[in-house]
């Protein structure tokens, strides 16, 4: 239930897209856009332009055609052959237009000749598609190029296309034509995009994850700056995730982990180390296809990495390493301890010791302590020391193999974070600042700038930061700013007995749908009624109320009450209560507030900065 950060960071794709079937509305150019680049039938020039408004000669929409069929694999961008008299096999499209020829999709003209430089017109790219659907001569009693015009109006492979004719097709209007042909059935009864072997879910929807995996090349290691020559598109038109969140070639650092398509000019890194204590391999040292690294086990995603774990490889069980984690939290690389020179900053999240035999069966218990950093991941070390708790704040300084742990005082700062999330008072943020959001119990975050822009934040708000050598703010460790690191939803029953002899307190109450209950010789001191909850496992480790508002005015960014504004929370739950019961519901179907009276709730305290947790709707 906690929406907190975890040891690794899962890839995150940021889009959301949609191929249509064939009764499906239309779809935003943006959509179109992405998923035709990814796809591979429509790309740029050496600057990353589309010239969507450009008109396409027969040679580009031959081309086209092969990105988007079961030949997009198997075409040799050299020709064997000259297919045309005006085609040799030394022009650049020889190749794509022999193979469509051949497939029964283009035709050439009666004098032999295909004029490669022609534009294509609607009713020529028209008859194409549909034979690639399956549609040939037979199927169409009319004339042509009016029947076949109408059997692609009644496909619905017009969406977006204002094109009649006669008339030549732009970039655009083939990124439309190829985008709708995706969602088409073909004669025999399926999709065309599954024809493909792209995944398909049960609307019909093509999925967007998949197509991006597909094409995905990777994992490889950063080793130093020559890393932007290995990729096959000009570092300057990437766009670059780290961990999820969007960043640029100069953030990647040596040992970070990367994959990219080149279809999309992207670039996914992740920077997800976990040092600890190597303790065991499965099935065996001999042949490792896995292995427990500081109490957890990971899967080892490269040959190199099962080699260097081996029973051949440099390291043995006992020995202090760092695992290089890819995307989906498996194993990509393996460096020794003193690889690494680094100091880090965080909190600790968990304490206690790990025992392992070694290969001559000596058998060693060590402690450790499990720190969350500022840079996104969580690495457990060995210490001497065990008097660490959960929440202590922490330095690591990692050198010459040696690392070190200090328990760092709480350094604090107050002032106003300006509305581009670029300052805080008379502080400029770093280039990459690092913000991590905690509690006192041990739950935490990364948290983006952007998610403090506006915020006054106090002395209390921020328990550590650390400056560049510019005197700008590269890391900041918050106390409990943002409400993000809590579960919110309904508590339905309370009760609560405090007494010299005892004290107890049971709950029931409802997050994310699901109604649950809590015992405990302990009490929150709550009431029921909307409420903030803070999880440790399975176990409450805190519950508040929170604060009501009757809202006037709602959309899906913000509610009204009375004159002021409330920001809604990207987590908000909402409710209807009717007959004593609450049932989870969504914003639209409760927001006429002429037949709903809705409640916001908020974490008390807030004051403007609030954000609507939790919305409860009753039917008047």
């Amino acid at each position: 239930m906690k929406r907190i950060a975890t040891i690794f960071l899962a890839l995150s794709l940021t889009f959301t897209l949609i191929v249509p079937n064939a009764l499906a509305a239309s779809a935003d150019q943006e959509t179109v856009r992405q998923t035709i680049q990814v796809l591979g039938i429509l790309t740029g020039d050496e600057n990353g332009n589309l010239n969507l408004s450009g008109y396409v000669t027969r040679a580009q929409f031959a081309k086209m055609m092969i990105a988007a069929s079961v030949y997009r694999d198997a075409v040799s961008e050299t020709a064997s052959l000259s297919p045309f008299r005006d085609v040799k096999s030394t022009h650049w499209a020889a190749s794509y237009i022999q193979t469509a020829v051949s497939a029964g999709w283009l035709t050439g003209y009666s004098d032999g000749t295909y004029r490669p430089d022609n534009h294509v017109k609607l009713e020529e790219a028209v008859s194409a598609v549909l034979k690639m659907l399956g549609y040939t001569a037979a199927d169409f009693s009319g004339s042509f190029p009016e029947a076949q015009l109408a059997k692609y109006s009644a496909l619905k492979l017009d969406e977006n296309i204002t094109k009649t004719k006669g008339q030549y097709l732009s970039r655009q209007d083939c990124m439309n034509l190829f985008y709708n042909l995706m969602g088409v059935n073909t004669t025999g009864g399926i999709a065309y995009a599954a024809k493909l072997g792209y995944s398909i879910n049960n609307a019909g929807e093509l999925d967007y994850s998949s197509l991006v995996q597909k094409d995905m090349k990777g994992p490889y290691i950063v080793k130093d700056t020559a890393w932007l020559s290995s990729l096959p598109f000009a570092a300057g038109m990437a766009t670059v995730y780290r961990n999820g969140a969007v960043s640029s070639p100069s953030e990647v650092s040596p040992y970070d982990v990367y994959y990219y398509n080149a279809n999309l000019r992207t670039v996914w890194v992740y920077r997800n180390h976990v040092t600890g204590v190597y303790t065991a391999a499965a099935p065996s040292t001999a042949a490792p296809t896995s292995v427990t690294v500081a109490g957890t086990s990971y899967k080892l995603a490269t040959s190199s990495a099962a080699y260097a774990l081996s029973d051949m490889g440099v390291f043995s069980i006992g020995d202090t390493v760092t695992l290089l984690l890819g995307q989906n939290g498996e194993a990509v690389g393996v460096l020794s301890a003193n690889a690494i020179n680094a100091t880090l900053y965080g909190i600790v999240v968990g304490t206690g010791t790990q025992s392992y035999t070694d290969s001559t069966g000596l058998t060693s218990t060590v402690n450790m302590v499990s720190v969350a950093c500022t840079d996104g991941s969580t690495y457990q070390y060995p210490t001497k020391s065990n008097s660490f708790a959960v929440g202590n704040l922490i330095q690591v300084s990692l050198s010459g193999g040696e690392t070190s742990i200090t328990r760092l005082s709480d350094k604090s700062l107050s002032g106003k974070v300006n509305a581009a999330a670029t300052s805080i008072g008379p502080y400029a943020f770093a280039d990459g600042i690092q913000i991590l959001e905690t509690t006192k119990n041990g739950a935490y975050a990364i948290v983006h700038p952007s998610r403090l822009a506006g915020l006054t934040l106090s002395n209390d708000s921020i328990r550590y930061y650390v400056l560049d050598g510019k005197g700008r703010i590269r890391v900041i460790i918050l106390n409990d700013v943002t409400g993000d690191l809590y579960d919110y939803g309904i508590i339905t029953d309370v009760k609560e007995t405090e007494g010299n002899m005892s004290t107890f307190g049971s709950y029931q109450y409802i997050v994310d749908g699901k109604t649950a209950s809590y015992s405990a010789s302990k009490v929150f001191g709550v009431k029921t009624g909307p409420a903030q909850f803070e999880f440790s496992g399975s176990s409450v480790v805190r519950m508040r109320n929170l604060a009501q508002l009757h809202l006037t005015a709602i959309n899906s960014l913000y509610a009204q009450s009375n004159s002021t504004h409330y920001k809604l929370s990207d987590y908000i739950s909402v409710y209807l209560y009717k007959d004593g019961n609450y049932s989870l519901t969504n914003l639209s179907s409760v927001s006429n507030l002429e037949n709903y009276s809705l409640s916001g709730y908020y974490n008390a305290g807030e004051g403007s900065d609030a954000q609507i947790r939790v919305i409860v709707a009753r039917e008047k």
